[in-house]
């Protein structure tokens, strides 16, 4: 069992965080005795109490099913109900049976609630009708007794070939052509990542209770309920009041939870304002992975300059991401994934243009990170790739790129504080020992093979089955919404002192396992001079607490949770000074008894100094930014190509630890489903339909296929939150995979440039022989700078 180690400083002052804490955390005896308390959801989930959506009852509730579309774009003409069937006992909802408009409330509003005759069909499994019944077995029987009628139209599939394009954004700084032209070495390179699918252990799940006065509740598994709030008052005509949003227990979300929630809320509430009771909408795990959105899949392009001695001159890069058929977050995303591109490194001349467009796949929406895992996979490969070229360590040469303190980056940013990318990169690879490790593998390497590369299979007779490899990457993360995103959402959270003295919180923010609830209580708590035990969360029901913004974004313990710091100190300050100045602690329950109830809204205001353009696209992208460096060690089978990560180093900085143990939580979990991203998970369509849409087939990393991991938590706090922090949860998605493919690159000197890295991908690198020169056809191109000036 490991302990947490005291915060010590660098050893070393880094330049770019001279204040950055580092700590080691392990088990959680040792958190709680430290002092941090347990997870407050956990004794519940353990033993069964917890009640998910599936678990609620509501007497009379019917049943509700979705009929979808099994073309992937199509023109509906109608929609058929067999007349021989009985449907005198079931409800039927079609787009005509919506109150108010046929939307799904959204950044650009183009999806459907649900298909109207003459509209058009464009993915598989889109919804066109809705069914329900009192059992399962009716709906069983009659969903396949609705035939829908429609004339099959051609299906686009290739982002490239779509003419249609959801988002675009252009993003540039200083001379690319001089940049080019100083450049000793120029390297081209394609990357391509595919669907990811975010298995959160609990299905979507959604139960509509209509109300007499003609409102809706929807109580559900959910990470953001004002967007649902949202999504009903448009489509059901409803008012602020009428619309109701409660979270039930949530089994996990990943960004799956984020907008499609909507979705199956309107259609539950739908069946339920026909049929006139409550109606429940629970995905099987089947319709889950068939029908939600999924990870943008994405094709990225890179050509950089660099000199010999390992300075980035130049950075030219293209993003396309496939949005699926309807728009959902998909601005938001390329927008992220964009700003996060060129990587956490100092570059004169960048140019980064990226472009989402539409095809006739199911739609793509949030998932952890949210598009940049996507860009900085393909990044940090073309870093590793250029150190190969120049024979230089892919630490030494992060190293001399790394961002400081004052840098800029692309959007004319000016990195002012909380620049932790050197000082996590350094933690990694001494914790990793790095440099020895690679130095071994390489030896190990020639001596296995000679020269180049032995095909598999051909192995000589006694060699090793298996080759060893280590890989490290570097990424960076934004803190928070994008450009004026957090200004615009206005969030408000609350801290009250009840009528019966008790203290709460009262925030729209959802505890979806990553400890929101646990954190909170402790945030509160210690300006109040209180335990986090005598500090309650507020149940997340719209009807009682404020609009807080989404629980996305790396924000909530940040944004949110600064709020409720400002909230809580503004209490405190009311209750005693209305009590001659004696501590809260020991007045607030006669205040309450004496006053009433106290409570403090607070509002979002915005961080000082910062400044973003968003039509240009020029400034402040994240008020702060997290800093992550992972080190991977693999063994690859040299027979069947089989790849098992050994050892993970994960070195984040997340600004202020507020409890070590779920921030190693989230650094542990985030990792191993960035490990899933680079070598199994992987989505094949066939005609725009998902194939493999079971848990059969759709593989994950288990606990056996969990490496040994070591967490490291730097500690680079942000000025602009009261506490410090700066979020974890997307941070360690960033930076695995690209470790993991460099590994297997250290291991058996091909490289693999698309995710995930199958068997039968590095296999067919290993027969091409792609490595040894790093010409890979037109996925690189290496040109020296001399030859292209016409030097003999």
């Amino acid at each position: 069992m490991t302990t947490r180690a005291m915060p010590r400083p660098a050893a070393q002052p880094v330049r770019s965080a001279p204040d950055a804490l580092v700590l080691e955390v392990g088990s959680t005896t040792a958190g709680r005795a430290a002092g941090y308390p347990l997870r407050r959801e956990g004794p519940a989930k353990l033993t069964g109490a917890a009640r998910y959506t599936d678990d609620l009852v509501f007497p009379g509730a019917w049943y509700g099913a979705t009929i979808r579309s099994t073309e992937p774009r199509a023109r509906l003409l109608r929609i058929e109900l067999d007349p021989d069937a009985d449907w005198s006992g079931v409800v039927v909802v079609t787009a005509a049976d919506i109150p108010g408009e046929n939307l799904i409330s959204a950044i650009k509003e183009d999806q459907p609630v649900l298909v109207p005759i003459g509209g058009e069909i464009r993915h598989h499994a889109e919804p066109v009708a809705l069914l329900a019944a009192a059992d399962r077995e009716t709906i069983r029987h009659l969903r396949s007794r609705i035939r829908l009628v429609t004339e099959p139209l051609t299906p686009v599939f290739d982002p490239e070939a779509s003419d249609h394009v959801f988002a675009a954004y252009d993003i540039s700084k200083g001379d690319l052509d001089a940049g080019f032209s100083a450049a000793d070495v120029i390297l081209e390179g394609e990357y391509r990542v595919g669907h990811q699918e975010q298995l959160y252990i609990e299905n979507n799940a959604m139960i509509a209770v209509p109300a007499e006065d003609g409102g809706m509740t929807v109580h559900g598994s959910l990470q953001c309920p004002y967007y649902v709030h949202r999504a009903m008052k448009k489509a059901l005509g409803l008012t602020g009041d009428q619309a109701r949003v409660i979270q039930a227990e949530t089994g996990g979300g990943f960004g799956g939870k984020e907008e499609y929630p909507s979705i199956i809320a309107l259609h539950a509430a739908l069946l339920a304002r026909k049929a006139g009771r409550p109606v429940r909408m629970i995905y099987d795990r089947h319709e889950d992975l068939a029908a939600t959105t999924k990870r943008h899949p994405a094709i990225v392009r890179h050509r950089t300059g660099i000199t010999a001695d390992g300075t980035l001159v130049a950075q030219d890069i293209e993003v396309i991401m496939d949005g699926g058929a309807y728009c959902t977050l998909t601005p938001v995303v390329l927008s992220r994934g964009a700003l996060h591109a060129a990587g956490p490194y100092r570059c004169p001349n960048v140019r980064i243009r990226a472009r989402a467009t539409r095809t006739n796949t199911p739609p793509n929406g949030a998932f952890r990170g949210f598009g940049a895992p996507q860009t900085e996979f393909a990044m940090e490969t073309q870093v590793n790739r250029l150190a190969d070229r120049l024979g230089m360590s892919p630490a030494e040469i992060r190293r001399r790129n790394a961002y400081e303190l004052n840098d800029l980056t692309p959007t004319g940013q000016v990195l002012r504080e909380s620049v932790a990318a050197q000082e996590v990169l350094r933690l990694a690879v001494e914790a990793s020992d790095f440099e020895r490790v690679r130095q071994a593998t390489a030896a190990s390497a020639s001596a296995r093979s000679g020269s180049g590369i032995l095909p598999p299979g051909r192995r000589r007779s006694g060699a090793a089955s298996a080759a060893s490899g280590i890989g490290m990457a570097l990424a960076w993360h934004g803190a928070g919404f994008t450009g004026s995103g957090e200004v615009h959402l206005g969030s408000v959270a609350s801290v009250e002192v009840t009528g019966d003295g008790r203290v709460r919180v009262l925030i729209g923010s959802t505890e979806m396992g990553q400890g929101t609830s646990t954190i909170f209580p402790m945030m509160v708590s210690g300006q109040l001079g209180l335990s986090a035990d005598a500090v309650e969360m507020a149940p997340v029901d719209t009807a009682l607490v404020p609009d807080s913004g989404p629980t996305v974004a790396s924000r909530t313990a940040m944004v949110v949770g600064g709020l409720c710091i400002e909230a809580a100190r503004r209490l405190r300050a009311e209750v005693e000074a209305r009590n001659g100045g004696r501590p809260f602690a020991e007045v607030y329950r006669a205040d309450a008894a004496a006053h009433g109830p106290t409570r403090i809204d607070q509002r979002f205001e915005p961080y000082p100094g910062i400044s973003f353009d968003d039509e240009a696209y020029r400034g402040d992208a994240y008020p702060v930014f997290g800093w992550a460096a992972c080190v991977a060690a693999v063994d690859v089978d040299l027979d069947t190509a089989e790849v098992s990560v050994r050892d993970v180093v994960a070195v984040d900085d997340v600004g202020r630890v507020v409890h070590p143990i779920l921030c190693e939580g989230q650094v542990e979990g985030g990792t191993l489903q960035a490990i899933g991203y680079a070598t199994i998970e992987e989505i094949k369509l066939d005609n725009g339909r998902y194939l493999n849409d079971r848990l059969a087939t759709y593989l994950i990393p288990t606990a056996t296929d969990a490496p040994n991991m070591r967490t490291i938590l730097v500690e680079a706090p942000f000025s602009g939150a009261p506490h410090g922090a700066k979020g974890v949860g997307e941070l360690p998605m960033d930076v695995a995979a690209p470790a993991v493919i460099a590994a297997i690159h250290d291991a058996v000197g091909v490289w693999v440039t698309e995710l995930p890295a199958t068997p039968e991908r590095i296999l067919a690198a290993m027969d091409a022989g792609v490595g040894a020169g790093d010409t890979s056809g037109t996925d690189a191109a290496v040109t020296s700078g001399d030859a292209r000036r016409g030097a003999p």
